[in-house]
């Protein structure tokens, strides 16, 4: 990418990997091996390493060094959780200065999280549909949650990977509601829209709740 530097690479291309899963939760990350992969020295990767450490991607362990935290399910309803609550408001204040171009560039979005699915391409649309509040809640004017919003995204990351989503009527229903979600940012409804938003986050958390049961009943009766 342009304009970034060798830390900043070497960030971007380890973060990828661990929600990609091709790094594993509990695997060495080998610094010196990293920064000749990356044709570097070892201080980018360190400070990289050090920044996805503060995001709870990577730990240190003792005798061993930074290694791929394990994730915990469980955190992912949780999280989500607080995220509607945190999303929902700043949908709300960006409805107070979004712009008509924003707003196509939204309805653009989920057309294409609706070809995403006609595809069956789910980890394509589970990257698209981040996108589509990302592109919201970047417009919010409130710095601090905005920086709450981030971080509570990074731990998400963490918890969930890219392609999770587990194929469900959850992910057309999603299409539909973020139809909704525009159609009130058009309109300024904001008191209604910001309901909306969070409950669109309180939906999903619940659908993974209950697909999340049902595997575990179906492991244990198999």
């Amino acid at each position: 990418m342009k304009n970034e530097n060798k830390q900043q690479k070497v960030y971007r291309v380890l973060k990828g990997r661990i929600i990609e899963r091709e790094y594993v939760p509990g695997q060495r990350i080998v610094i010196d091996q990293i920064a000749k992969e990356m044709q570097t020295s070892s201080i980018p990767v360190r400070e990289a390493i050090r920044q996805l450490e503060a995001e709870r991607l990577i730990f240190y362990k003792r005798n061993v060094g930074p290694v791929v935290a394990e994730v915990n399910e469980s955190d992912y309803s949780d999280t989500l959780r607080v995220l509607a609550v945190l999303e929902g408001y700043a949908t709300a204040l960006t409805a107070e200065s979004i712009t008509p171009e924003k707003i196509n560039q939204l309805k653009e979005q989920n057309k294409r999280m609706e070809e995403a699915l006609e595809d069956f391409d789910i980890i394509r649309f589970s990257k698209l549909n981040a996108d589509f509040h990302k592109m919201i809640c970047e417009e919010c004017p409130n710095a601090y949650l905005l920086e709450s919003i981030r971080n509570t995204w990074n731990r998400l990351d963490a918890i969930r990977g890219a392609g999770s989503m587990l194929y469900s009527l959850r992910v057309k229903e999603s299409i539909q509601e973020h139809d909704q979600i525009i159609s009130y940012l058009e309109t300024g409804s904001i008191k209604e829209l910001e309901i909306l938003a969070r409950e669109h986050k309180i939906r999903t958390a619940e659908n993974f709740e209950q697909r999340r049961k049902n595997q575990l009943e179906t492991n244990i009766s198999s």
